[in-house]
């Protein structure tokens, strides 16, 4: 086992990294500099979802800038390649914004607050998590009609939280580190609020609301491929039509048949208490904005009775967009497991049942379906809250990056001063702004296109294997 650099070695190192790119280079936004339109990137990242579902896409990214900026992590890792990087890599959450931060219930049933999407997530450079946040906050500052110069306040107090925070880290001992929890989350309002949803969030709540009473009088109501639990009237998936469907035949079976290698990407112990569960029903669900038309399957299981339900998702992963930039190893993992073996390592705690499964060719993630799951809500976003909300941001963001990677260099990279701070809060003002320009355009594109006749094929369901999809050729970030 090799010697590991002291503290003052890395941080020396860190501080290093300014001479290949300086503090001050963050910040700012050209868009000469790219050579890919963004409509043609999202065109291409839609290669291979089902295409019954991509009108829906744009319909959720076409809403708001913001919620063409959730759905848009394709442009702004290509954007974000264009340009030199500081080199120090640690995991990234890699859609980093104020939505994919919330409550979810740890393992030991208690409440904890954290960075809770992953689909993204690679290891690349650390500032590429804190560029996306940034412009996240003024955005939704904007949409929750905050005043322009608390967006600007706000963004400077996560930068600044972001910044002491990781010090902090940096000469903290390694195990205080990997048990630190961020405080003081019920003084702040919109963390408060989204704690309270999530107590509501409960699988029996879930029960009530995704599923219904078979007709005793069909028995073709349950799943075939599956055996109905004891009793005469068990419960069914509903059917919300486009966003809920319950799925039959050979797809049900291969959705079925996955829970047995999934089963093997668990510990012992967790892998002992699913099997105590017995799958009663599957469904095929839309979720999300960047997530919408890649394949996502829910399943109901029941354990000691009708009052015990578990709801799993089995939803597909497919490669990061940051990965054509990179040149790394991940577009060869499988990516259900990138993406569960990314959130362990920035999570504090994670779902006891995360895993990752193959169903016919295409790459999946497994974890429990909204567990006591909840976001802020936008209107939360406004005056004091979106400050407090901020630096919340901050410190969650700089743990999960300490956690993954080596605080002691991004520490001594981004120094003691504001300096960092100024430059990416001048980056995220003007990305925010050319945000809202390929919104526009996004728009403008929708008004013009011919009008085509929307149809719900049956290929909703398909599993065929994905196409690889065809990159831009911008510069490699370097390692």
């Amino acid at each position: 086992m090799p010697t590991p650099l002291t503290f003052r070695e890395r941080f020396d190192l860190g501080q290093a990294q300014r001479k290949h790119m300086r503090r001050s280079d963050h910040a700012g936004w050209q868009p000469k500099l790219r050579r890919s339109d963004p409509l043609h990137l999202l065109a291409e990242s839609m290669r291979g979802r089902v295409p019954a579902l991509v009108p829906i896409k744009y319909d959720r990214m076409a809403a708001s800038p913001f919620g063409f900026f959730r759905g848009a992590v394709p442009v702004m890792a290509y954007d974000l390649s264009l340009g030199s990087n500081t080199g120090i890599h640690t995991q990234l959450c890699g859609d980093a914004h104020v939505r994919n931060l919330g409550a979810f219930a740890a393992p030991d049933g208690r409440l904890v607050f954290d960075i809770n999407d992953f689909d993204e997530t690679i290891r690349a450079p650390f500032e590429w998590d804190v560029k996306r946040l940034a412009v996240s906050l003024i955005l939704a500052g904007r949409e929750a009609g905050a005043k322009p110069g608390l967006c600007r306040d706000a963004t400077r107090a996560f930068l600044e939280r972001y910044r002491t925070s990781m010090h902090n880290f940096a000469q903290m001992p390694v195990l205080e580190l990997a048990h630190y929890q961020v405080h003081r989350l019920h003084t702040v309002e919109p963390v408060s609020e989204i704690l309270r949803l999530a107590e509501r969030a409960t699988p029996l709540h879930n029960l009530e609301a995704l599923t219904i009473e078979a007709p005793a009088v069909s028995k073709s109501a349950v799943t075939s491929e599956l055996k109905p639990r004891t009793g005469s009237h068990p419960r069914i998936f509903k059917t919300i039509d486009p966003i809920l469907t319950r799925v039959h035949g050979d797809l049900a079976r291969a959705v079925l048949d996955s829970l047995n290698p999934y089963a093997e990407t668990l510990q012992p112990e967790r892998r002992h208490f699913l099997a105590q569960y017995t799958p009663l029903d599957v469904a095929f669900k839309i979720v999300g904005t960047g997530s919408v038309g890649l394949r996502d399957y829910c399943l109901y299981l029941q354990g000691n009775g009708p009052k015990d339900p578990l709801f799993l998702q089995v939803k597909e992963e497919t490669l990061s967009a940051y990965a054509p930039y990179l040149g790394n190893a991940s577009a060869k993992s499988h990516q259900g497991r990138r993406v569960a073996e990314g959130q362990r390592a920035m999570q504090f705690q994670s779902d006891p049942f995360l895993g990752w499964t193959t169903i016919q060719g295409r790459n999946f993630l497994v974890r429990q379906l909204n567990d006591h799951k909840a976001a802020v809500e936008m209107s939360e976003l406004k005056s004091a809250g979106l400050m407090e909300y901020a630096t919340v941001c901050g410190e969650t963001l700089a743990r999960g990056h300490a956690r993954s990677g080596d605080p002691c260099s991004i520490a001594g990279y981004i120094g003691a001063s504001a300096r960092f701070d100024s430059a990416i809060a001048n980056f995220a003002a003007a990305y925010a702004t050319q945000t809202e320009r390929d919104w526009q355009a996004l728009l403008h594109s929708r008004r013009h296109a011919a009008p085509s006749s929307a149809k719900k094929p049956a290929t909703i369901m398909s599993t065929t294997k994905n196409p690889t999809p065809k990159s831009p050729r911008p510069r490699k970030a370097k390692p």
